[in-house]
Formats: structure tokens, sequence, C-alpha cells
């Protein structure tokens, strides 16, 4: 079978032969892993079918929703207003945490970090972007669980004693 066998600077670099194995870098010996063609081209197939895949998946109508809803998040002045008030106070319940270490400031800012965040997730903008993220998440998961699951129900197809994978085929 052939090998992939990389080689640079003969000065520098001594490979094994077929199949990887030993290897000297500036002196410091090493293994050295080889890979057959046809898995380096298999991997090259799986990769360009993922991007193929995530072209589709970005061309979907929960990406597209999902665009609007941060558009309208971005130009919403009450929601940038708050998003900014939230970092702020988030900052300040670090410093009264870390540097002032008042336990009681901190308590007081977490209060008023979670009134801010209530009123952020009441702006029906929000709970639409939220959702969009849900909802490309969910789309995600489902493209995952399939891919898991084919190959799973392939493996094993393919562990199965020969008279199992004929039953099968039947």
């Amino acid at each position: 079978m052939n090998r992939l066998q990389l080689s640079m600077d003969s000065k520098l670099f001594q490979h094994g032969g077929e199949g990887g194995g030993a290897c000297t870098h500036n002196g410091i010996h090493a293994q050295v892993e080889s890979f057959d063609i046809i898995d380096l081209r298999v991997k090259e197939e799986v990769q360009e079918k993922a991007k193929e895949l995530a072209n589709m998946l970005a061309q979907s109508e929960e990406v597209a929703h999902y665009r609007r809803a941060e558009d309208k998040i971005n130009s919403h002045p009450r929601v940038q207003q708050l998003i900014a008030a939230i970092k702020k106070k988030q900052k300040e319940a670090v410093a009264f945490e870390n540097t002032f270490k008042n336990p009681e400031m901190v308590k007081k800012i977490e209060a008023e970090i979670e009134e801010l965040q209530d009123e952020l997730d009441s702006i029906p903008v929000v709970t639409e972007f939220q959702q969009s993220q849900a909802d490309i998440n969910y789309l995600l998961q489902l493209v995952i669980t399939i891919v898991r699951d084919t190959l799973t129900d392939k493996i094993n197809l393919d562990d199965a004693p020969k008279e199992e994978a004929d039953d099968c085929l039947d």
C-alpha cells in the first residue's frame, strides 16, 4: 500500500520507512505517524462534505431568521443601553468582590444586574433573538444526531457476523 512520507532537509530530518516509525529532528528522537493516501483522501472528502453542509445550513431559514433578529437587537437603542449597563454592573461586581472585598455591595450589584436582565428579557426582539439561537442550536443538534446515528448503524452493520449482515440486506 502506498504511504505518504514527508521529508525535509536530510541533515535535520531522518524518517523511518513504510508505516512511519522513528525519526530524528535536530537530534530529538520521536515517533512519526504516517497515513495511507486513501485515509487522507477520505478525510479531505469528509471535510469537503462538512463544508458543503455548513454552507447549506448557512442558507437555511433558521439562520436567516437569526440574522434578522440580530440586526433588530443591534439597532434597538434600549436593548443596547441595557446590555451596556449590565456589562458595567458586572465589572463593578468583580471590582467589589476582588479589589474591595465587599460582599454586601456585590449582592446589591447582582440584584441590580438581575433587574436589568429581567427588563432586557422582557423586550420582544430579545425573546425573538433568543428563540432564533435556540432554533439554530436545535438544527445543529439534529444534524449531529443524524450523523451519529447513521455512523453507529453503519458500524454495527459492518461489525455484524456475515450471515447477520446478509439477513439485513434481504
